[in-house]
Parts: structure tokens; C-alpha cells; sequence
């Protein structure tokens, strides 16, 4: 992930790696611009519903950008770190796409949604990982690796599983085309990161020189996803928009904290329970909006909407939080430790 440089130390006399230091500061800015631009884009897209509401057909392009971002990010060393760790990988995956649309379906009944906005919330829990989750892991000084390779294999393989789980969990509150989902998904998300790979792979001078540029890209481009997004449902945000944000809290809260379990269950350490948390917990909400405008309407794709917003500040929050807590280490890795010492 990161060129070896030299490390130089800190006034406390602490090595430090001047390359990590860059980076953990523009990942700082990161996810504290980013956030701002969302609600920004919210506000105007609900200000000014005649100006965003017509681009609704552009979601799947503007979804398809970020997604071939994605795949310009992507590299071989992310996909051996699978073969290296099939079994935190699958753990991911698995904790994946059982917990957060089990959460969904749990908190769309109990919170009686209507049928629209429930099935948003599913098809937020449905959706692969979020595409920031890899930078929150790393704020939170968890195995990026992993964390980058869970998000690869759950984009890659959400063409079949995503269609299917929103057919079996929100059949019975709308009918489910779950045949154009998978096209869908196929040619917004699965198409755009392989040209991404390739272009990686064949144009490897042109796309450092835009590498730096990408995240700001996907930052503008998913804002104003959200602002279309809202604009299409703004007539009804007054009166669905408190129940919404608490499924939001709700579900996103359900992600993080049963993601870090799953991890602890699984007797990984706690730098990979720290990536799983926000690989759980962290959606692509874009691709939820696109699905959910495309094959039932703006209402449906607010959960998206807010779920985009609030996923970024309180991943932001506990990356912080987890960044000021020290490792925790297994008894065998304590007993080498101090064996060493």
C-alpha cells in the first residue's frame, strides 16, 4: 500500500514513517470533507428538488465512475492477501452479507416501516462494502490488508448475492426483478472495476499521475449521487425522514459492532476485528440509491441517501476512537513477546 521510505523519529524519539504520516493526514481530511460535501449535497438536492430531480437517470453512470475509480485503486498484492488468508477473508464475507441484511429485514419490521422504505433499508444491508471502509480501517490501525480484500471479493461477487438476498429478504414488501438487479449490478459495478483493473494494469504511468485525485473524485461524484437522491424524494423527507435516520443509526450501529464480534469470534487479532467492523458495518450506499431508484423509487433510495451520510461520521468517530486504544494482543502473540524480551 505504501512505497518503503525512510523513517525518521518523532521528538518523543518514536520512529516515524514519513510516508505514513502523509497519508494518515490526507485520509484525516478525508473523512472530515467528505461527510460535509454529503450534507451539503443533501441540502441543496432538497432546496432545489427541479434542478437535481431530472439527473435521475445519470445515477448509474455517476455509480459506474466510482466504481472504475475502485477498480484504478485495486492491485495483485489485494487479491494474494486472499489466497494468504482464505479464512479471515471468508469470515469477512460471510459476517458480510448475513449481518447487515439480517439487521435490515430485523429493523425494518420492528420499526413497521412502509413497504418502500423498507425495502431501502434491506437493500442497504444487502449492498457490498463501502468503499471508504478501507480508509477507516486504517485510521483505526486495523489490517488493511484484510479489510481491502473483503471489499474486493464483496464487490465482486455482489452481482449474484446482493439480487438474491433483496429477492428472499424484501420479496413480501414489493415485487423484486431480481434478474435486472443482477444486470444492473453487473454493468454499474462489476464492468466499471474490471476497466479499472485493466487500466491499472496497461496504463500504469497515466493512472499514478490521478491516483491522488481519485478519492476527491468519488467524494463529489457520490455527493452528488445524494443530492439527486434526496431531490427525488423531497416531498416526503419531512414525514419519513426522523424514522429513516434512526433505521440508519440503528442499522449502521448493528454493522460495526457485530462485524468487530464476528471477528473476535472468529479468534482473529485485533487489528483484523478492527477492519471487519467497518467491512461490516460500512455499505456502498451509492449502489443501494442506483437499485433503488432504478427498479422502485426515490423514497426507497433515501435510506441510501442517509445511510451515506451517517456510515462516514460515525466510522470517522469510532476509527478515532479504536486509533487511541492500544492493540490487544493474543495470549500465544504475548507469550513470544515476552519470551523475545
Amino acid at each position: 500500500m505504501l512505497e518503503a521510505t525512510k523513517p525518521h523519529n518523532s521528538p518523543g524519539g518514536t520512529p516515524v514513517n514519513p510516508a505514513l504520516e502523509a497519508e494518515s493526514r490526507i485520509a484525516r481530511i478525508a473523512v472530515t470533507v467528505f461527510p460535509l460535501l454529503v450534507v451539503a449535497a443533501g441540502v441543496i438536492g432538497f432546496l432545489l428538488p427541479g434542478v437535481f430531480k431530472p439527473m435521475g437517470p445519470s445515477v448509474p453512470y455517476l455509480l459506474g465512475i466510482i466504481m472504475f475509480c475502485m477498480g484504478l485503486t485495486l492491485t495483485p498484492p489485494d487479491f494474494a492477501a486472499v489466497a494468504k488468508r482464505p479464512w479471515a477473508v471468508a469470515l469477512g464475507i460471510v459476517a458480510h452479507y448475513i449481518i447487515m441484511p439480517g439487521a435490515g429485514w430485523l429493523i425494518a419490521g420492528a420499526l413497521n416501516l412502509e413497504p418502500e422504505l423498507a425495502v431501502g433499508v434491506i437493500l442497504v444491508g444487502c449492498a457490498p462494502s463501502g468503499t471508504a471502509s478501507n480508509v477507516m480501517a486504517f485510521l483505526a490501525k486495523g489490517d488493511v490488508a484484510l479489510s481491502v480484500a473483503v471489499a474486493s471479493v464483496s464487490t465482486l461477487i455482489a452481482p449474484i448475492v446482493t439480487p438474491l438476498l433483496v429477492l428472499f429478504l424484501a420479496g413480501s414488501y414489493l415485487q423484486i426483478d431480481a434478474g435486472g438487479m443482477v444486470l444492473d449490478i453487473v454493468k454499474t459495478v462489476l464492468l466499471p472495476v474490471v476497466a479499472g483493473l485493466l487500466a491499472r494494469l496497461f496504463l500504469k504511468k497515466l493512472v499514478a499521475k490521478v491516483l491522488p485525485a481519485l478519492p476527491w473524485a468519488s467524494a463529489v461524484v457520490i455527493s452528488l449521487i445524494v443530492a439527486i437522491v434526496v431531490a427525488g424524494s423531497a416531498s416526503k423527507i419531512i414525514s419519513a425522514g426522523a424514522i429513516v435516520f434512526l433505521a440508519v443509526v440503528l442499522h449502521n450501529g448493528f454493522g460495526l459492532g457485530l462485524g468487530y464480534l464476528a471477528g473476535k469470534l472468529g479468534r482473529l487479532d485485533d487489528k483484523a476485528r478492527r477492519a471487519l467492523a467497518f467491512e461490516v458495518g460500512m455499505q456502498n450506499s451509492g449502489l443501494a440509491a442506483t437499485l433503488a431508484t432504478a427498479h422502485f423509487s426515490p423514497l426507497a433510495a433515501l435510506p441510501s441517501a442517509v445511510f451515506s451520510l451517517w456510515h462516514n461520521i460515525s466510522g470517522a468517530i469510532v476509527a478515532a476512537w479504536l486509533a487511541r486504544r492500544p492493540l490487544q494482543e493474543r495470549p500465544l502473540e504475548r507469550q513470544g513477546r515476552e519470551a523475545q524480551a
